[in-house]
């Protein structure tokens, strides 16, 4: 018999996207221009598959679990450059394959599966992850709706609630929202955890891609260290390759943060049978090392983003993020009605903010907005702009 927690689990939004279009005929007339996942289009950079190329012989070597001192070192080193952090290589830092299966795997590290009322809190709208990872380690998730700016009011969280949490799920810049967490914010969230006791896992997956060079988003690392908390208690930092180095199926990040949680973590991890091959140690090795690629890839978005928003603002209301590649955009109708619409008649594809969110107490804050995520090219992203623009109710 299959574990009964599996039943719990609700589709994925692409699952539910591909039921929503079931029924449609796309217009013939178009090419088909998919922005609905937050996929990376651009080139993975020659410095990282140069690295992998050349590090073949590594497939005869099994991994160990903790990853090899150069690739921590090499992390630790990228951490302390772009937040100036210190963080203690061996103790506070380690390789994982990806940030989603270490947001999810870190969940069963941190959640008791004998406390029945344990909650995990997450934003709503969210990575699917949180909550798949909260129901399979038998806690109830908990979601806090965003609101106009794109951020979750902490300062507003009952103390019944903080005093059952035991994880909290912080995505900064948001997904779907690119908003990014203030040091005051931090400040409250530190405090409840201190007071509560609850665990902090900070997805930061999308902190490479910005739209300003002078104000890169403050990080949960940085924020604890301007906040007096230099061993980052009950704080864990999730981080990846993915976005930054346009390296998806590379399959590579860290977890970063308090030392006692990173040991759990390995110790779990070591059963889990999660080692990264070194391989792609060596190529990860290779890109936490170089930022001039990161620089470009931040070059392309902007070029997208400054392209892309003023066509749509004509019509929608939409503004360029703090951070990461999407434009969370407001629509004139039903979310869902209006992305069927536009494949119907454009052939563009974008997902419903509504499949990103829960409804709870018959709100949905994902509603009435659509998810566009800029990855594809720059000529393609501006055409299907001006599709959405061209689109009949």
């Amino acid at each position: 018999m299959a574990n009964p927690r599996l039943a719990l689990l609700q589709p994925y939004p692409f699952e539910r996207l591909r039921a929503l279009f079931s029924d449609v005929q796309p217009a013939g007339e178009y090419k088909n221009i998919n922005l609905s996942i937050g996929e990376p289009k651009h080139p993975t950079p020659a410095v990282l598959t140069n690295a992998l190329t050349q590090s073949l012989s590594g497939l005869a070597v099994y991994p160990t679990t903790a990853g090899m001192p150069e690739l921590r070192t090499a992390i630790a080193s990228w951490i302390n450059r772009r937040y100036g952090v210190d963080v203690h290589a061996t103790e506070q830092v380690l390789p994982v394959l990806g940030s989603r299966e270490a947001l999810f795997s870190f969940a069963q590290v941190v959640l008791d599966p004998n406390e029945s009322d344990a909650l995990v809190v997450s934003p709503n709208p969210f990575y699917q992850i949180y909550e798949g990872a909260a129901l399979l380690g038998g806690a109830k998730p908990h979601y806090l709706p965003i609101d106009a700016s794109g951020q979750c009011d902490y300062a507003a969280v009952a103390p019944s609630v903080w005093a059952k949490t035991r994880l909290l799920y912080v995505c900064t810049p948001g997904n779907p929202t690119g908003a990014v967490l203030s040091l005051e914010q931090w400040a409250v969230l530190f405090k409840a955890s201190d007071e509560y006791g609850f665990v902090i896992a900070a997805d930061e997956c999308y902190s490479e891609i910005y739209l300003n060079e002078a104000q890169p988003p403050l990080g949960a690392l940085a924020a604890a260290q301007m906040l007096g908390r230099p061993d980052f208690k009950n704080l864990i930092v999730f981080s990846s390759l993915s976005k930054r180095s346009n390296a998806p199926g590379l399959r590579s990040g860290f977890v970063a943060g308090d030392a006692t949680w990173i040991k759990a973590f390995l110790t779990f991890r070591t059963y889990h049978g999660s080692a990264m091959s070194p391989t792609i140690q060596q190529a990860s090795i290779a890109a936490w090392n170089d930022d001039e690629h990161v620089r470009e890839n931040r070059r392309q978005y902007l070029n997208k983003f400054n392209e892309v928003t003023p066509i749509l603002k004509a019509r929608f209301k939409v503004e360029k993020p703090d951070a990461g590649f999407y434009l969370w955009m407001k629509t004139e109708s039903c979310d869902q009605t209006f992305c069927k619409h536009l494949l119907e008649q454009k052939n563009v594809t974008l997902l419903p903010g509504s499949f990103l969110a829960r409804t709870i107490e018959g709100f949905n804050p994902g509603a009435g907005h659509v998810r566009i995520a800029l990855v594809a090219p720059l000529d393609e992203c501006v055409a299907a702009a001006h599709r959405i623009l061209d689109l009949k109710n």
